[in-house]
């Protein structure tokens, strides 16, 4: 059939899809063999409609075709035959064996023989492998999962799965145009032809002999291809509907005349020199319905009644959208469920969105107005800013006005982030505060932000913050309070638009752009949905939008779907598809709560999944069906309506939690993504860190912008040569345009590294710092840092608080705390000091201290063996004074999500609540036997240790600490307890263990002192971001240990830090920074504070010489790992662990097997699994390797769809890594394989065969059946006496390389 046929059939599925023939469609599908409707064909088999599926299946392969079609057969009739027996229904089992299976057995005798003997079996549940069958749903669902991959994987249904890319109602504008032609060429043209048939070539009929008016006189409908014409849309009344071009027709109908009731314009501030479409002015200016001119008319009841419902706005589905007749093949399985992280905020998040490149890189707005930036794979904060003006003069006076009370040094906490957004590249972000402004700041990769621009945009709050590119400049799209829309240059900040005509505060905006045309959707909270072209005419679209309240608009990622999601002020929530062409709701999502408790949150993801955020769940609808696909609780702990976003891939999705946290769910891409990363304790740089699916940076105009010019689709490497001195662990800095033949130079360093813990003995192998202090030295007995990381509070034993303060400066430029920047011992101008309330009866020095910060930094609470005072802050005045001993106070923990709730740990073994507001103790817990040295809340498990449930404070279980192995005497001391960042783990530091106890206090893992740090543990801390454990011990020295398995990670000896070592000065209290997960603070027994960091070379404790080797005893129920670093090429990846020969294959019953039989069975077992089973003589194995040991690198290309990827080839037997190219450059040695190989030899003698076996890293980057060509094409060219010439040129002459050599090599166009 010719190309053009094969077209004409797919405008004919298109066709009979939107007139509803379904049965029809299907019929087409089949009998044609073009298209493969996954998603009737899962509905079919999900249904048990077995005769269809396999009817279905024949229009495209047959049982003998392939190895792939061979297992698709069998699976499902194999599915047939369980059900028949699960039924009890033998006669048909038997039926099904001789008709349907039997064909199998002369491929696999014995396979069949097994199956035969089910029908022995009371329950086939008997037989070992069917052991796990559920019920006749789960099989299918599990059945279809591995169809789908043998499906995908068949040669046979290559570019069968998706439709060519066309618009709506496509065989419909073509025959608008035919009559177009037919009408123009017409000999006697009439202004209202009267078409009655398609069946012949239209002509107009003279009239008493006269001709009617020329045809340049009598503009017809649709887009006919006239040289800068511009075409009028058909009649109302016309069959087919209007398709205007150039302009795509997908905002025709929305936008097709400027409202007459709404006299405004765009006000334009300055001439932005923005370029319009040609014809865009005129196209835009045509009404909708042209009240009474010439048109074609082709009426049907259906189109009067489509005319109707337009004319009404009735919600109903009027048309087929875009290309969404095929199915995706995404599974409900790709949806990100499974909660990884749990990130603590400390304040409710507003707003929240996934850096567009760095996949796990998460932006979260809050309440307070703090804006972070954090690295969800390795829980590290990036950064962090608090909200704060730059610059007040600036600002408009009701701004200033209504901000007298932050001038008055207190926290604004009206002052709320609205919403955060990265731009296009994540080189810039925005945020939108409640009041006024919006700021713009400037992201590096290295996760620093720079102050870009402060704006006064609106009078009253910024309710929504976006980007945009309306003649390929960066814009910023803002609306607030003030009932406005505007559009800001984002280089230098100056206004370009004012968009007046909303009746009501603007909601949210949506900007977007079809083809050559850019305008903005914007929403009221009034309902009304408007639309802007960036010109001065005003709205083009007056609509009302579900609910008449809070609205968003968002469209799929491919940018062909429009939906909205809103919530009336009933609580009534609706989520909906608009059809663009006729401004008419498509489809609305169904499963909402009846009374949603708040304003519904929603997002896309993979162009076929929706998600919002309704009744303390997460909902998940497939956007072809208005019925919900599944939902999920995230294990507990959501609000009633989350907030929600998902990364660009969609294989992450955070969403907020009721404790003012984050928790990120992933899929299986995710879960995946997430371990490489926790591979990489060991990293030797922040950047590297940061780099998860990112490209090298260019510069672009407001500084680094990613390069994405290497996505798979355009993927073209130039075949420039490149000096050999090159390596790759520079290229990063090399257009990636040029790197493609660059031979890759490993730094053998690596390979030496003595994998044992770093020993500091010396001040110049780390960063440390004394601060200064001019005040009487005492014991420092309690220490932290500030939530903003500014400062650092200290309480001596004489009661005294010293508050040290970092400024902004050359060296320091974002005045956080640093060991490099000395800060300023602070106090208020007279001279005042901050002392707490003692005990005249019992000396201070001989009392229990606690201390407490609010979350804003704004109150400490704190006690010396006396009355339990709260101060401020900023004057270091007692606000109040409570709680007289006795009991004295002897720890104090405030309450995760009330400042006013302290929980006192009471010197009489009680546990004291107290509400401050009201100064009253509102309950008081007893079940301790001795004074209280620790206190946790667990925001996520809701509970405070012994263990006590907070909302009713019932003790819900205690457990004594265990003394170290071989100890028999009690243990005595105190005790100190924190939770990790997760909530469910809970670190316990005694003088005489480390350990880390789960929710119901099982001990998981210890550590006890020994060797070169066998003093008794003074304190110890989690870092901030969970993954180390910092201690201190009571003979000066300093350990930083794993989180996870508590293994030593480095060692600071006393002589590194402390001036002349005493065995009396030793740390008494570590504090780690808020933000900075490598930076702690000592609190040291001779009154000195010490603040500590790694050195600008290691960046990471312990990443200079990694810590692997255990210098204590651990004790665990799952002992720990450590990752192998024997391969050089792989030192920044630990390899996926071996997987013994014996537990995929049962190696006994394999010897009897001849070397066909088992590779056949090896290759068939891997099928459609997510690995890849090939196999090889071992002659061609052994000379594999010899040539692998001489040259250990090359470069492949993947081809992908119109371009191709190249892939970076390591090999170090029987080991195969193959990592993306330009992950490799950006990440050297530290970039995670896409695909790993292992080569197992167990028969490589006895039967002349080594099995090889291929695991996919990142299913999201390669295919099953791209993976085992790299595999076949990376044996071809070690193999291959002409090929390998390029392998050795590639390793050994890199100047004779050129990689169009190797395109040649496998017949790839070199584009």
């Amino acid at each position: 059939m010719s190309s053009l046929s094969r077209e004409l059939v797919f405008l004919i599925l298109q066709f009979l899809d939107e007139e509803k023939f379904k049965e029809t469609v299907h019929k087409l599908e089949q009998e044609s063999g073009f298209f493969f409707n996954m998603k009737y064909f899962e509905d079919q088999v999900q249904a048990g409609e077995w005769d269809e599926v396999e009817r279905y299946l024949s229009g495209f392969t047959k049982v003998e075709d392939n190895r792939y079609s061979m297992k698709i057969f069998f699976e499902i009739r194999k599915q047939k035959y369980l059900e028949a027996l699960d039924r009890d229904d033998r006669p048909k089992a038997v039926e099904i064996l001789v008709k349907d299976l039997k064909v199998f057995a002369s491929f696999n005798e014995d396979l069949f023989k097994e199956i035969t003997q089910l029908l022995t079996l009371d329950n086939f549940r008997q037989n070992e492998q069917l052991s796990k069958y559920g019920d006749t749903k789960s099989a299918r669902s599990i059945m279809l999962v591995e169809l789908k991959k043998l499906i995908e994987a068949n040669p046979l249904f290559r570019d069968k799965l998706t439709l060519p890319a066309f618009k709506a109602s496509r065989l419909r504008t073509l025959i608008n145009q035919s009559l177009n032609w037919q009408h123009q060429l017409c000999k006697n043209p009439r202004p209202n032809p009267d078409i009655k048939t398609l069946f012949t070539d239209h002509s107009c009929a003279s009239s008493n002999g006269t001709r009617g008016p020329p045809p340049n006189n009598a503009p017809l409908a649709g887009p006919v291809p006239k040289p800068g014409g511009v075409f009028h849309p058909l009649g109302g009344h016309g069959l087919f509907q209007p398709v205007v071009s150039p302009p795509p027709n997908a905002i025709a109908g929305w936008m097709s005349s400027p409202n007459p009731s709404m006299p405004h314009g765009a006000v334009a501030a300055a001439s932005p020199g923005l370029i319009q479409a040609s014809s865009s002015a005129a196209f835009l200016k045509h009404p909708r319905t042209p009240p009474g001119g010439p048109g074609m008319e082709y009426q049907t009841a259906d189109s009067e009644h489509l005319l109707k419902r337009l004319r009404a706005g009735q919600p109903d589905e009027v048309s087929f959208s875009g290309s969404t007749h095929l199915p995706n093949i995404c599974s409900p399985d790709d949806l990100p469920k499974t909660v990884v992280r749990s990130l603590s905020q400390g304040s409710n998040v507003m707003s929240m969105d996934f850096h567009p490149l760095q996949q796990t890189v998460l932006l979260v707005g809050t309440n307070v107005g703090d804006i972070s930036i954090s690295e969800v794979g390795s829980r590290e904060r990036l950064a962090l800013k608090t909200f704060k003006v730059w610059d007040i003069s600036a600002c408009s006076m009701p701004f200033q006005v209504s901000s007298i009370a932050y001038t008055t040094l207190v926290k604004d906490a009206t002052i709320s982030v609205n919403r955060c957004a990265w731009g296009p590249d994540g080189s810039i972000l925005g945020v939108a505060f409640s009041k006024h402004i919006v700021q713009i700041y400037t992201y590096s990769p290295a996760g620093e932000l720079r102050q870009h621009l402060e704006i006064d945009a609106h009078v009253g709050g910024v309710n929504d913050i976006a980007f945009a590119h309306p003649n390929k400049q960066l814009c910023i799209v803002t609306c607030g309070d003030d009932k406005t829309i505007k559009v800001w240059d984002a280089v230098a900040g100056r206004k370009q638009y004012t968009f007046e005509g909303h009746e009501a505060p603007v909601y949210s905006v949506c900007p977007h752009y079809k083809e050559n045309i850019q305008f903005i959707f914007s929403t009221a909270i009034d309902g009304k949905i408007k639309a802007w072209l960036y010109d001065s005419l005003g709205s083009r679209v007056d609509y009302d939008a579900p609910g008449l309240w809070c609205t968003t608009m968002a469209y799929s990622a491919d940018g062909t779907r429009l939906f909205s999601c809103g919530t009336s002020k009933e609580g009534e929530s609706h989520l909906v598809e608009w059809n663009e062409s006729e401004g008419a709701i498509k489809r609305t999502y169904s499963g909402f709560r009846k009374r949603s408790l708040g304003v519904v949150q929603f997002d896309t993801t993979r162009n076929h999944f929706l998600a919002a955020g309704d009744e303390f769940q997460i909902k998940f609808w497939d956007m072809d069906n208005t019925n919900m696909l599944t939902y999920t609780d995230g294990d507990g702990g959501l609000p009633a309506s989350p907030r929600l976003r998902f990364n660009k891939e969609g294989s992450l999705l955070a969403v907020t939690t009721s404790d003012n946290g984050i928790k990120i769910l992933a899929n299986f891409d995710g879960q995946r993504m997430l371990r490489m990363l926790e591979t990489r304790a060991f990293d030797g740089s922040r950047g590297h860190s940061e780099a998860v699916n990112t490209k090298p940076a260019i510069t672009g105009a407001l500084g680094p912008i990613a390069n994405v010019s290497a996505s798979a689709s355009h993927v073209v490497e130039r075949t420039d040569r490149i000096p050999q001195s090159m390596s790759l662990g520079n290229l990063a800095t090399v257009d990636s345009s040029r790197a493609a033949d660059v031979k890759p130079r490993i730094d053998t360093t690596e390979k030496n590294k003595s994998w044992k813990f770093s020993d500091i003995t010396d001040s110049s192998q780390f960063k440390t710092l004394k601060l200064p202090d001019s005040l009487p030295p005492s014991k420092i007995v309690r220490l932290l840092y500030t939530n903003s990381g500014l400062a650092v509070l200290a309480l001596a034993s004489n009661a005294v608080h010293k508050l040290w303060k970092w400024q902004r400066n050359d060296r320091n430029p974002t005045g956080k705390s640093s060991a490099t920047s000395v800060p300023q011992l602070w106090q208020p101008s007279n001279g005042a000091l901050m002392s707490n309330d003692v005990n005249e009866a019992k000396p201070a020095d001989d009392s229990v201290a606690c201390i407490a910060l609010s979350k804003n930094d704004s109150y400490v609470m704190s006690a010396s063996g006396g009355k339990v005072s709260l101060f401020n802050m900023m004057t270091f005045k007692v606000m109040t004074t409570f709680m007289p001993p006795p009991p004295a106070a002897t720890y104090l923990a405030f309450h995760p999500q009330d400042n006013n709730i302290i929980a006192i740990g009471m010197e009489d073994s009680t546990i004291q609540i107290y509400n401050v507001r009201v100064d009253e103790v509102k309950t008081k817990l007893k079940g301790h036997q001795k004074r209280i040295s620790g206190l946790a809340f667990s925001q996520s498990l809701n509970i405070l240790l012994c263990v006590w449930i907070i909302d009713g404070w019932e003790k819900k279980k205690s457990r004594p600490i265990q003394p170290p192995p071989g100890q028999q005497t009690p243990l005595v001391g105190e005790t100190k307890v924190q939770f990790h960042n997760n909530q469910s783990h809970l670190l316990v530091v005694h003088e005489s263990q480390i350990a880390v106890y789960d929710a119901q206090l099982e001990c998981l893992r210890a550590w006890y002192p020994r060797d070169s740090l066998s003093a008794p543990i003074s304190s110890g801390i989690y870092s901030c971001d969970g993954l180390l454990i910092f201690a201190g011990f009571c003979d000066g020295a300093v350990g930083i240990f794993d989180a996870e398995s508590l293994s030593l990670r480095c060692r600071i000896a006393p002589s590194a830090y402390i001036s002349s070592p005493a065995s009396s000065t030793f740390p008494v209290v570590i504090a780690a920074h808020p933000s900075d997960g490598n930076q702690f603070g000592l609190g040291m027994s001779d009154g000195a504070v010490h603040v500590m960091e790694p050195s600008d070379g290691d960046a990471k404790w312990g990443s200079g010489s990694a810590a692997s080797q255990e210098n204590g005893i651990a004790s665990s129920s799952q002992p720990s790992e450590t990752p192998s670093r024997n391969l050089s090429f792989a030192t920044g990846f630990a390899p996926l662990k071996a997987k013994p020969l014996e537990t995929i294959l049962d190696v006994e019953r394999a010897k009897k097997k001849s070397p066909e039989e088992l590779a056949d069975i090896w290759d068939d077992f891997h099928l459609g699994r997510g690995h890849i089973g090939i196999s090889m003589k071992a002659k061609l194995y052994h000379l594999l390797e010899q040539r692998a040991s001489d040259c250990r690198y090359f470069v492949i290309p993947v081809w992908k769809g119109s371009g191709y990827t190249t892939m970076f080839v390591q090999v170090e037997m029987p080991h195969m890594l193959f990592t993306g190219l330009e992950d490799y450059k950006a990440r050297g040695t530290q970039a995670a394989p896409y695909l790993t190989a292992l080569y197992y030899k167990e028969f490589a003698e006895s039967k002349d065969l080594v099995l090889v076996r291929g695991d996919i890293v990142f299913t999201s980057k390669l295919s099953d059946e791209e993976a085992k060509w790299l595999m076949e094409a990376a044996h071809s060219f070690y193999l291959n006496d002409v090929r390998y010439k390029l392998v050795e040129r590639f390793n050994k002459q890199t100047r004779e390389f050129e990689f169009k050599d190797v395109l040649q090599a496998l017949e790839m166009p070199i584009l």
